[in-house]
């Protein structure tokens, strides 16, 4: 498995890392529902024996529990894989959660997670947010350039290795690598979520920063694993089903774009998810995809995308079916 560089760091990394956004279990606000834990660490441990060597958490993920878990996975390793996490996004005793750009409230989150993680040193530590649930940046304490100065702190303090950014559009990224070396980006990137092709993608490539998507199944929809009797049944807790592509009429949609890609794995052996991620990584800006898994069998269905290459007729096959369902 090839492993390329994130941006200015010396992190060389598989083009698939293992998302453990679903690991932080339910009764949260973006929960993916329940989760069992010996599951997550069964899937951690897959897609590391199968090669993968990162992995991509949150503080928020579980209001915590995400990067407990991965800590407990990490435990006794003498080779442990990379392990990225993020701040900005704090809770209370409620579980009510806010959105801080302080130099101090980060510093504070940066020891929590290490904490947690069981780590003296985080790899990559991202800012998950620039604003929060659309409302301006002013809305919340502290400023990007604030936050910035505090992770080039940690960074010569040893607490992080690199840093990169978050959901940044093209402006806010311009104003945080005015102010010290982004490693990275991270932004959502799918067939169904294509707007960082257009600023975020090209702004990275030119600018020597990593770019590290997630959601490149779009949460599952284009893993080939959704139908809509298995999106009724999610769990009530479950983010997704407030998400206009999980219900109609945009499913149908989606169901049928999915076909497509079913039709196209077909002949490489892969599934539908492996050609919505392999897609994503065809793009010479991205670096790597965040993929999550919540079971063993999981990583088998999706680890494949990290070698498979798609034709320029194939590739011209998803646009027609992207642009059939847009009709």
């Amino acid at each position: 498995m090839t492993r390329k560089k994130i941006g200015n760091s010396d992190l060389a990394i598989t083009p698939i890392g293992i998302g453990a956004w679903a690991m932080g279990g339910g009764q949260w606000e973006w929960s993916w529902g329940p989760q069992n834990d010996a599951d997550s660490l069964a899937a951690i441990y897959q897609g590391l024996n199968r090669g993968l060597n990162w992995i991509d958490t949150a503080a928020v993920y579980g209001l915590g529990h995400s990067e407990t878990v991965v800590g407990r996975a990490l435990k006794g390793m003498v080779d442990r894989p990379y392990v990225f996490t993020k701040c900005s996004l704090i809770w209370d005793g409620s579980g009510q959660i806010s959105h801080n750009l302080q130099r101090d409230s980060i510093y504070r989150e940066v020891e929590a997670s290490l904490k947690r993680l069981g780590l003296e040193q985080i790899d990559l530590y991202q800012i998950h947010w620039p604003a929060w649930k659309g409302a301006p940046e002013s809305a919340s304490p502290g400023s990007i350039e604030e936050a910035v100065g505090a992770l080039a702190e940690l960074q010569q303090q040893g607490k992080i290795r690199y840093f990169g950014v978050s959901n940044f559009d093209t402006a806010q990224l311009k104003r945080a690598v005015a102010l010290a070396p982004i490693s990275s980006l991270q932004p959502p990137y799918s067939l169904l979520e294509r707007g960082a092709e257009r600023s975020v993608l090209p702004f990275a490539q030119a600018n020597q920063i990593g770019v590290i998507v997630y959601s490149p199944m779009y949460s599952g929809l284009l893993s080939g694993a959704m139908t809509e009797e298995r999106i009724a049944r999610l769990a009530e807790d479950d983010w997704r089903k407030r998400n206009p592509n999980f219900q109609q009429p945009l499913l149908s949609q989606n169901l049928r774009l999915v076909e497509t890609l079913r039709s196209i794995g077909a002949t490489h052996g892969r599934s539908a998810g492996e050609v919505a991620i392999a897609w994503t990584l065809r793009n010479p800006a991205v670096t790597g995809a965040i993929v999550g898994v919540r079971t063993a069998s999981q990583v088998k269905g999706i680890i494949g995308a990290a070698t498979l290459r798609l034709s320029g007729e194939e590739l011209s096959q998803i646009e027609r079916g992207l642009a059939s369902e847009a009709a």
